[in-house]
């Protein structure tokens, strides 16, 4: 009796699911007014289609109570082709909900969110799903105004083969939020989204992905982050901040990504699986172990760069008893069957210092596999390790370390496997297994979005070809696409206009070209724009008799967009009309990821040649991520070579980068308004290294080292009557740090 009864009630449920979605309705909307209406409207299982087309201005609201069996469903009449643009954004409450095929672009969320998962806070979503929707490029028009393009919340909720591309201002690009008791232990899904290129934010707020905050971060999430493909995520030090416990990190692949998977507060971590190819590209990271219970385990790790706390694999040390916001000490840590193959760093002990006095205790390091084709001992431990037991790990290229036992150097023979990863063909049972899935860039979001380049390469486009005629450079300018070169024939050029670029161009000069300009500017850098100079001679000799003239400067507005500055073989004279004209300005709140400097000559400048120096409000910020000057002459320059300005003591940035080889520096830094009294001035530097240059009759290098361990080298260097170097350590009350030798002193 009681089966036939189950059995009845089973076929009438049935029934009804069915007669359910059979009285779902397909609405299809063509203006916004009609969509608000269609949502009013809304039953479990119906579907509402917006219009191909542009959407603007169109805050999309989507709320309803929807079933398992029949959510609410929004969508495009062709994915892909419905274009949300403008001041637009999405928001969701309710009970399964589901929105797909949209694409935000060409604007910004007029809130502080591109996609909430909640309409406000007594209105969240629940068992709701968003898929195949692309956020590109939708920032705030100014890259300091703080905007996250995905926050998650309430319970069950799943984000999943989505293409978030060209996060460019400051804000996390994703969250998940646990600011409330409906958001705890959400067990939410984050999987097969394509997380493609972040450009360098300069400063701390640039993470990819975040779990959790730090005020919550001892209450559990359970969410899983799953076979997502991470391409180039540069924003900051972390690519993923993990904040909460009880996630899981699985199947991941991190493409060239400069931080790392960073187990930043929160206890009880699931790292496996997951594969980092670093290609040996800049602060390239693996994963960084911090707090409680943390598992890491079957992770692949390749060509990784990174070093301190973005190298291949850290540990750290903790505050012990320490607030909410600090680091907590790691303890019973398993670290487990990872590979890690031509990886420079193995950090144990990371940040350890008077407050970060908490060793790691109770853990154990097992099985791991580290060979590197150099021999390059990839070990630095800052602190006591006996609290981590290491077991049985193979080490296929350098000799045992001395700290502790549990290493074994075995000859190993790596041969390449059909999965793309590098596994021992000796029989070696250690490091990643065999059946290792993984993900690849094709498996990940919409498949019917391009995942395109982000930056057009210098070149690329047609070339251009210009003789000496009045306005002939500015016509060119107007005339040119992204990518081009302009092409200028031997001859003079005077330039009446400024010349604003919005895009990346190249000026290549065929003999002799030379060049005047009648503005306080002849280039100026506008979002978007990149500049590349070669073959060319720029005089000042016509510019303005005014104050703080400049060859090139950026758009005294923020700009969004990360430039690029490459200057060869180009002679710039006579910038010396008045006082302060320096070479290169670089605005506040503007970013260079490059520049670049090969075999270039200046002479006669009143003020700096490159004034990296506005980021004056020491929050960590910066102008420029790399200058590099290679084979060049700086000679009677009355200011800095470089003015270089990074304040503050945040440690969640890479840069700024300094090099300066094989130029010669004549009579520099000496002129009676720089007030640094200084050749180069370095503040706040990260990474510096003057090699092989000689030095005549200048002022003195000044590096004043400002957070975390600046690596500073000046090396192999000719100085004849010019001071030493300088180096000051102005927050830790340490010696000098800077590496100063078998450098030449002539008086």
């Amino acid at each position: 009796m009681k089966t036939a009864l189950t059995l009845a009630a089973t076929l009438l449920l049935s029934a009804c699911a069915a007669q359910s979605n059979a009285d779902a309705a397909s609405l299809f909307v063509s203006n916004q007014s009609e969509y608000f209406e269609a949502v009013k409207a809304a039953e479990p299982g119906d579907v509402i289609t917006l219009k191909n087309g542009e959407w603007k201005d169109f805050e999309i609201l989507l709320t309803g109570e929807g079933r398992e069996d029949a959510p609410i469903t929004l969508t495009a009449e062709t994915k892909g082709e419905v274009i949300i643009t403008g001041e637009s954004n999405l928001r969701l409450g309710g009970e399964y909900l589901h929105v797909t095929g949209l694409v935000f672009k060409d604007g910004y969320t007029p809130t502080k969110e591109v996609i909430a998962f909640r309409k406000n806070k007594s209105l969240l979503a629940n068992n709701s799903r968003v898929s195949e929707i692309v956020i590109d490029n939708f920032n705030q028009p100014d890259r300091r105004e703080p905007s996250f393009w995905v926050m998650m919340y309430g319970k069950n909720n799943r984000f999943d083969h989505n293409h978030l591309v060209g996060k460019r201002n400051a804000g996390v690009t994703m969250a998940v939020r646990l600011n409330s008791e409906e958001s705890l232990e959400n067990r939410h899904l984050i999987d097969h989204n394509y997380f493609g290129p972040r450009s360098i934010l300069g400063s701390n707020g640039g993470e990819t992905l975040r779990i959790g905050t730090s005020h919550h971060s001892r209450k559990n999430s359970f969410t899983r982050v799953e076979n997502n493909y991470f391409d180039r995520a540069d924003g900051e030090l972390e690519i993923i901040s993990n904040k909460s416990g009880r996630n899981e990190f699985i199947g991941n692949t991190f493409y060239k990504s400069r931080g790392t998977l960073t187990m930043r507060h929160g206890n009880n971590n699931l790292v496996e699986g997951n594969v980092f190819f670093g290609e040996n590209a800049d602060h390239t990271g693996g994963i960084r172990v911090i707090n409680a219970g943390q598992t890491i385990r079957n992770n692949y790790m390749e060509g990784l760069k990174g070093t301190r706390f973005g190298g291949a694999l850290v540990v750290m040390n903790g505050v012990p008893n320490g607030p909410i916001n600090r680091y907590d000490p790691v303890i019973n840590a398993e670290i487990i069957n990872n590979t890690l193959v031509d990886s420079d760093n193995v950090q144990l002990g990371a940040g350890s210092d008077e407050e970060r006095s908490g060793v790691p205790e109770d853990s154990r390091v097992a099985n791991n596999l580290i060979v590197n084709s150099d021999g390059r001992d990839v070990f630095t431990v800052y602190d006591d390790m006996s609290g981590i037991e290491f077991e049985n790990n193979v080490l296929g290229s350098m000799d045992p370390p001395s700290f502790a036992t549990g290493f074994e150097r075995k000859s190993v023979t790596m041969s390449r496997a059909d999965n793309g990863l590098l596994y021992p063909q000796d029989g070696i049972d250690a490091g990643v297994k065999r059946g290792l899935k993984v993900t690849t860039k094709e498996m990940v979001g919409p498949n019917w979005y391009p995942k395109t380049e982000p930056n057009v390469a210098f070149g690329s486009g047609n070339v251009i070809k210009i003789s000496p005629k009045e306005g002939a450079i500015y016509e060119a300018v107007q005339l040119a696409s992204a990518g081009d070169t302009i092409e200028l024939a031997a001859g003079d050029y005077n330039v009446t206009k400024f010349l604003k670029l919005d895009k990346a161009l190249t000026f290549a000069g065929q003999g002799d070209v030379d060049i005047t300009f009648e503005r306080s500017a002849l280039f100026e850098i506008l979002d978007g724009a990149s500049l590349r100079l070669t073959g060319l001679t720029i005089s000042g000799s016509e510019a303005p008799d005014y104050t703080g003239n400049s060859v090139i400067r950026t758009s005294p507005y923020a700009m969004l967009r990360n430039y690029r500055l490459e200057i060869e073989d180009v002679n710039f004279v006579d910038m010396d009309i008045n006082r302060a004209f320096n070479i290169v300005t670089a605005a506040k709140g503007t970013f260079a990821d490059n520049i670049s400097v090969i075999n270039a000559t200046f002479s006669d400048v009143s003020g700096a040649v490159f004034s990296l120096n506005k980021e004056i409000d020491d929050y960590g910020i910066y102008n420029a991520e790399y200058l590099t000057i290679t084979d060049s002459t700086f000679e009677n320059i009355q200011g800095d070579i470089v003015d270089y300005y990074r304040g503050g003591t945040d440690e969640s940035t890479f840069g700024p980068h300094f090099e300066l080889t094989g130029s010669t520096v004549k009579n520099v830094g000496k002129g009676g308004r720089n007030k640094s009294k200084s050749s180069i001035l370095l503040h706040g530097v990260q990474v510096t290294n003057i090699e092989g240059n000689t030095f005549e009759d200048c002022a003195p290098i000044v590096l004043n080292h400002t957070v975390a361990e600046p690596k500073s080298f000046v090396t192999g260097n000719s100085f004849k009557n010019t001071p030493m170097p300088v180096n000051v350590e102005l927050n830790s009350g340490l010696e000098p740090t800077a590496i100063v030798k078998d450098n030449k002193v002539v008086n």
